[in-house]
């Protein structure tokens, strides 16, 4: 698996930052617009009304990620 290094919060511009800090979304913070719109893409998907329950779509990104051996 590759190591990507990301940037603390006071190195990324005001108007990108966001208020979860997982891993998977501050990843993005070397191109931080792209940070905001990776969480704003996660929370439309996941958290959003749709035909799968929020548990189901956390048990669908829990089983992909295990199977392509990411600590996710």
């Amino acid at each position: 698996m590759a190591f990507i290094p990301y940037l603390s919060q006071d190195k990324i511009p005001v108007d990108h930052r966001v208020s979860d800090h997982d891993n998977i979304v501050q990843i993005h913070s070397v191109h931080s617009k792209v940070m905001k719109m990776h969480l704003d893409l996660y929370l439309e998907m996941m958290r959003k009304k749709g035909p799968l329950s929020f548990i189901q779509r956390e048990m669908i990104a829990v089983l992909v990620s295990s199977i392509n051996k990411c600590f996710y």
